[in-house]
């Protein structure tokens, strides 16, 4: 994306020419080599500052770089003292992630252990004016690969999942389509189908390094079309009837990734509990 690389130059420029920025990194996606990028794909910024009160506390240098039509601010209090942010969505449709850092903040970010996630899924320094970064650890990119789950993690999954699609039968028998929703899509799909997939396609991959990215975005890539069909059938619409057809898709899809999942890494899968919901919600639908 031409505009995005301009602006992102523009960043450089900037930052090279203003004594009180000391290094510039850039992060996520665009130096990401497992994460797909396009023209939504975000600049993420990192500014080490000398002082960066007057950055944190000020916008004027936030329209160098063009018109913000949106921007969120969040300070270092949300992330215990280390750095703030100031995310900004400009007219010509680039977003820029500024993450504003003080020197020693940053200096104490590269003396842990173990790099934060930021920085383990891959970064870039584009200016380094005083040799901050020498330290720096590389990237090892584990923070987003798929890691084989233990016995109890995926017991706990299942009696977790079976468990909340009670309260989708509910809601759905009461018309309450909102609550409906929040546990079909925030609990049932977030919580439990997304690592339950995840595990599946790492599994299929003997469980090497690999990454679906966030919240399944690559999730069609690794699916059979088959699997795939069956994930789409457990989004649905409003109608009640409809998100009733997308539970027990839900339930299907679940037993499926389930047993297999088990049978491969020689687990129980809870069969009993299984039917045993699977007559609640069938009663539940039913009853007059």
């Amino acid at each position: 994306m031409k505009v995005r690389e301009e602006k992102l130059e523009q960043i450089i420029h900037w930052a090279e020419n203003n004594p009180d920025i000391r290094a510039v990194l850039l992060t996520s996606s665009l130096v990401n080599p497992y994460a797909p990028v396009d023209d939504f794909s975000d600049l993420d910024v990192e500014l080490v500052f000398g002082n960066r009160a007057t950055y944190e506390s000020g916008n004027e240098w936030i329209r160098l770089f063009g018109e913000p039509i949106s921007m969120i601010e969040e300070d270092d209090r949300v992330f215990d003292g280390r750095h703030a942010m100031k995310m900004v969505l400009y007219k010509d449709h680039v977003k820029v992630d500024f993450k504003l850092y003080q020197v020693a903040e940053f200096i104490e970010e590269i003396k842990e252990e173990n790099l934060p996630e930021d920085w383990d899924v891959g970064y870039k320094v584009l200016i380094d004016k005083d040799d901050l970064t020498k330290n720096l650890k590389p990237p090892t990119y584990q923070s987003i690969m798929i890691q084989k789950p233990k016995e109890k993690e995926f017991q706990q999954l299942m009696n977790d999942f079976w468990w909340d699609t009670t309260y989708v039968a509910k809601c759905l028998k009461r018309g309450d389509i909102f609550y409906a929703k929040f546990m079909s899509e925030n609990i049932l799909r977030t919580d439990y189908l997304v690592p339950l997939i995840e595990w599946h396609i790492a599994g299929n991959h003997d469980w090497n390094t690999i990454t679906t990215n966030k919240h399944g975005r690559l999730f069609r890539k690794y699916l059979s079309s088959d699997l795939w069909n069956k994930v789409e059938k457990t989004f649905s619409g409003s109608d009640i009837e409809e998100n009733w057809n997308a539970l027990f898709a839900y339930a299907d899809l679940v037993h499926e990734l389930g047993t297999s999942l088990a049978e491969k890494l020689h687990f129980i899968y809870p069969s009993k509990l299984e039917d045993d919901i699977r007559n609640y919600l069938k009663n539940v639908k039913t009853m007059s």
